[in-house]
């Protein structure tokens, strides 16, 4: 290691296009080499930066990580940074928003095409001998109006997927001004309103404080009994008890769930036993392209702060 490396922490797994980016001007620890998270924090002042996936970065580590100077995030989502934190301490986080825009929207169209189509019950019971083919009959998308839940880079992506099935698109999202919403989709003035025209609704809105549980009774009351819920985003935004009670009672269809309040679920988790839920590990943007997409994006951020810039990506650029 020469004077003017950095030393760079990387996550158990990434694809090794970012860090060979820059691999003239660092050097790479990767997470996994620590037994366990108070290793980790006995060693963490070494690092100018952290590139970081799904693993948490809460204040007590930002705050021992002394020098260093920015968290790459490997993705959009910010929940497991403490942001705040962060800033504190004068680091730049940046992101990659819309490096997995595609694969996220495609997976939330594939799960959203799976409930609907009975895709889950209908494998199970050919696998097992049942050819009773008419139990699983299913619904078309054309000519329904599939709800967005958030307007951001896979909102968008989502609804020209969702166009090309001739699904109506509406969407709500507070933070979006209607002027930049494209010809075919039309946003509402309400969340409720979202709810009540929609057959069903994808949710992709990040998890702050404010849409912790922003999909629950009331929303799902809305959706109605032939309603599909998809989830790509995060856990927390559907209250998972109510998600299961609406389920259980007939309120709503199904759903497909890509992502969970506590990963991976417990073991009695009660949407595991359910055939009208499609489930997945929080897969929906672990395509090649978007890893690759990602792993570059996050180390050309490191690469940027290095150099004495900040990332157009760095969502606290403003307080720093």
């Amino acid at each position: 290691m020469t004077d003017d490396e950095w030393e760079v922490l990387l996550p158990a797994t990434i694809d090794p296009s970012g860090p060979d980016a820059i691999a003239d001007v660092a050097t790479f620890t990767a997470m996994d080499d620590y037994p366990d998270r108070a290793a980790l924090r006995a060693d963490i002042d070494r690092f100018e930066a952290i590139i970081v996936r799904v693993s948490d970065l809460p204040a007590d580590l930002l705050d021992a990580a002394t020098n260093l100077q920015v968290v790459a995030k490997h993705g959009a989502g910010l929940d497991n940074v403490d942001v705040e934190a962060a800033t504190r301490n004068g680091v730049v986080v940046a992101n990659t928003p819309g490096a997995n825009s595609r694969a996220v929207a495609e997976h939330a169209m594939t799960l959203l095409l799976a409930v609907r189509r009975n895709v889950l019950p209908a494998d199970r019971a050919v696998r097992g001998g049942d050819w009773e083919r008419h139990r699983f009959e299913g619904r078309e998308l054309g000519g329904d109006t599939l709800g967005l839940l958030g307007f951001g880079d896979v909102a968008r992506e989502t609804a020209g997927l969702a166009r090309g099935f001739d699904a109506d698109v509406v969407t709500y999202d507070p933070f979006v001004p209607a002027e930049s919403v494209p010809e075919g989709v039309e946003m509402v003035a309400a969340k409720a309103d979202l709810f009540e025209r929609a057959d069903a609704v994808s949710v992709h809105t990040p998890l702050t404080p404010e849409t912790r549980g922003a999909v629950s009774t009331a929303e799902l009351d809305a959706l109605g009994s032939d309603g599909v819920l998809v989830n790509t985003s995060r856990g927390g935004v559907v209250d998972e008890a109510a998600l299961v009670d609406a389920l259980e009672s007939g309120v709503v269809a199904g759903a497909g769930i890509d992502v969970f309040a506590t990963e991976p679920p417990a073991d009695d988790h009660p949407l595991l036993d359910r055939e009208d839920v499609v489930l997945t590990p929080h897969l929906g943007g672990l395509t090649r392209g978007a890893m690759e997409r990602m792993s570059r994006r996050a180390a050309a951020n490191v690469r940027t702060v290095r150099d004495g810039g900040i990332p157009e990506s760095a969502v606290n650029a403003e307080r720093l």
